[in-house]
């Protein structure tokens, strides 16, 4: 069995994405991927050159097929991946635009990937793991994904294994109360929190500058916001940075923080700063943004550093 550096939980579904600029309702071509806040990460972790292992559940239909086929051929380790023979794999339907809204249809309720046995997961699934990456979509799906969202974090606790956790806040699972209810206790959990401000107002109930210092207080390592002018402030024991997002022409919006918190896990896994972490991770979701779909303009790093190294030093665009 593969040994992972990294360990994700959560729903991956397949993805129908709308020919670009073209409404949902109007669209007649879609182009297939895979959707789901954990895979991007461990898709986006994967071509960085990290070891990851993806934990969730599939229907034994094409859907499900096609999900793992994408994640194999990315290089992420299925091992503890399970295929429920009861339930379909879930679906994400939406448009592409780069400045108006978008519409998303999901087709998840009752899902495979809203269902877990009760000893699931078992001790080995963080064998080998550093990292284990969590979002706040996960335990809102069910009793069961929240049931085995707290296991992870007590395995990881007794193992030692940094937790990172995005909330991630879909309102579409639930209202405000339900999520300050069922994620806004796990932020605590967490050693590496990734959260948008008005996630932290949600989740909290405090102003974002306050919900941060309180988090501090109660022992969460590093504290990331994502601000509504689109930078990111990393706030440690050691002080706070913060990074402007890189200005590029945005095709589709999708998979921005996802990709965002790929990137600053690679530097942070890889013993960076977080000044350098927030640059990398601003410049995955860059490259990621400048493409149709979640996933498909994730860089490998040396794309990575390539791009950081225009972005910042004003370098060569042209790869010849």
């Amino acid at each position: 069995m593969a040994v992972a550096e990294v360990v994700t939980y959560g729903e991956c579904m397949l993805l129908m994405v709308a020919e670009p600029g073209v409404p949902l309702a109007r669209a007649r071509s879609f182009r297939r991927s895979v959707a789901g806040a954990e895979g991007n990460v461990a898709i986006g972790l994967s071509r960085l050159g990290h070891a990851v292992r993806w934990l969730g559940r599939v229907g034994a239909d094409p859907a499900g097929e096609a999900v793992l086929t994408d994640l194999r051929a990315e290089g992420v380790d299925l091992s503890h991946a399970q295929i429920d023979e009861r339930y379909p794999t879930g679906v994400l339907i939406r448009d592409s635009h780069p400045a108006r809204a978008i519409d998303v249809q999901y087709h998840r309720a009752g899902s495979a990937a809203c269902h877990a046995p009760g000893d699931w997961p078992g001790p080995g699934t963080l064998d080998g793991a550093r990292l284990l990456h969590l979002t706040g979509i996960t335990p809102m799906l069910s009793e069961d994904t929240r049931r085995a969202t707290g296991r992870l974090l007590e395995l990881a606790r007794e193992r030692g294994v940094t937790v990172s956790f995005d909330p991630n806040v879909r309102r579409k699972l639930g209202d405000a109360g339900r999520w300050r209810e069922v994620v806004g206790p796990l932020l605590r959990r967490a050693d590496i929190l990734l959260a948008g401000a008005e996630e932290l107002e949600l989740l909290t109930g405090r102003r974002a500058a306050e919900a941060v210092a309180d988090l501090r207080a109660d022992g969460v390592g590093t504290v990331v916001v994502k601000n509504p002018d689109r930078s990111a402030t990393a706030v440690t024991a050691e002080g706070s940075w913060n990074r402007p997002a890189f200005d590029v022409p945005v095709v589709d919006p999708v998979g921005a923080g996802d990709a965002f918190a790929a990137g600053f896990l690679s530097a942070t896994l890889r013993g960076l700063g977080p000044e350098r972490a927030l640059a990398e991770g601003a410049t995955v979701a860059a490259l990621t943004i400048q493409s149709v779909t979640d996933a498909e303009g994730l860089p490998s790093a040396s794309q990575r550093d390539r791009a950081l190294a225009a972005f910042i030093d004003g370098g060569e665009t042209v790869h010849r």
